[in-house]
């Protein structure tokens, strides 16, 4: 997941990412500060930070941590489900640029454990390989992992949508009984009517 968006001063953006259990989530981001002169995004922001907070789906805070104005952040889940990671920046009326837009790019890689360099450039071929192949090998976990948790929301979505059918049935059937009931009392009413008055 790569975006970017707009915030203020101190202004909390949150975004929800969906994450299987005991999965590593690493994001980087990168703040830029509006310039009214030249009117455009300058590519940094000195001396701002970032407050960067991820709460679990239990609503437990599980990182919360303020970083510099370029950076990387990395937890891993322990529940599988929403997590809400949050940045807000901690400027103030002292900072020159207080109160300006602030543009906020936000890359958020889940479940990738990424190759060291020096892994690329190593002379012993054997040792490349090998770390190669425990590289894949994590993902693979990570990619069952993934279709695991899929397969547990997919069965918790049709349990949900079966109940639904279920109520509605039931809900179906009551209005029919009551509808009936209404029908039989009307024409016994009416023909308890006609005979005191005499018409039939």
């Amino acid at each position: 997941l790569a975006l970017y968006f707009h915030s203020g001063e101190r202004e909390e953006k949150c975004i929800i990412e969906d994450v299987p259990s005991d999965t590593l989530v690493i994001g980087n981001y990168k703040v830029q500060r509006w310039d009214i002169h030249k009117q455009e995004f300058l590519e940094s922001a000195p001396g701002l930070g970032m407050f960067v907070t991820v709460t679990t789906p239990s609503a437990e805070v599980l990182l919360s941590k303020l970083y510099g104005p370029q950076g990387t952040f990395s937890f891993t889940s322990y529940l599988s489900g929403e997590h809400i990671i949050c940045l807000q920046s901690n400027s103030t009326r002292f900072v020159a640029f207080a109160g300006s837009k602030l543009r906020i790019h936000l890359d958020i890689r889940v479940g990738e454990h990424f190759l060291d360099e020096s892994v690329v450039q190593a002379k012993d071929q054997v040792n490349e390989v090998n770390i190669r192949l425990e590289h894949l090998i994590e993902q693979i976990h990570h990619i069952s992992k993934e279709q695991n948790y899929e397969r547990e929301r997919e069965e918790k979505f049709r349990k949900t949508s079966e109940e639904t059918n279920s109520n509605i049935l039931w809900w179906a059937i009551v209005q029919t009984l009551i509808l009936i009931s209404i029908g039989i009392w009307q024409i016994i009413s009416l023909r308890d009517f006609f005979i005191s008055k005499k018409l039939v």
